[in-house]
């Protein structure tokens, strides 16, 4: 399980060592940009959509992918309509979401292009905020 910055950036040698990458990306994200997602004024900026959460998965899955692993994301960004296409084109092989979200993604994905995916990924890394993520994918 991918759920902190450490782990994220050891991928390249655990991949050499496990069957796959889970990426919690709730705590992943709240330990990357030390802010805790359970405080009422803070909550709000823990973004899993922030080019530093893009870049410690995109480095992950290219790590997994480079030794034959799969990647899946848990956590609220699995489901986010927003993260999907830039979850998609970084790569990930799998999202793990409630089954009451499941309908919505699959009819978002089926209506996606791979390569418009991976364009707006790569767009997505070069962001300097979630927020202008999250306007790149609008």
């Amino acid at each position: 399980m991918i759920e902190v910055p450490a782990a994220a950036l050891l991928a390249p040698i655990l991949a050499q060592e496990v069957d796959f990458f889970s990426i919690g990306t709730n705590d992943l994200t709240q330990y990357t940009l030390a802010i805790d997602r359970g405080h009422p004024l803070l909550s709000a900026e823990a973004d899993g959509l922030h080019p530093s959460i893009l870049l410690l998965i995109d480095q992950t899955v290219r790590a997994a992918h480079q030794h034959g692993k799969w990647v899946g994301i848990c956590g609220e960004l699995a489901a986010d309509p927003k993260a999907v296409p830039v979850l998609i084109g970084l790569g990930v092989d799998e999202l793990s979401m409630s089954s009451t979200s499941i309908p919505l993604v699959k009819a978002q994905i089926r209506g996606l292009n791979y390569i418009n995916c991976q364009q707006v990924a790569q767009q997505a890394l070069s962001c300097d905020s979630a927020s202008a993520v999250r306007a790149l994918v609008e």
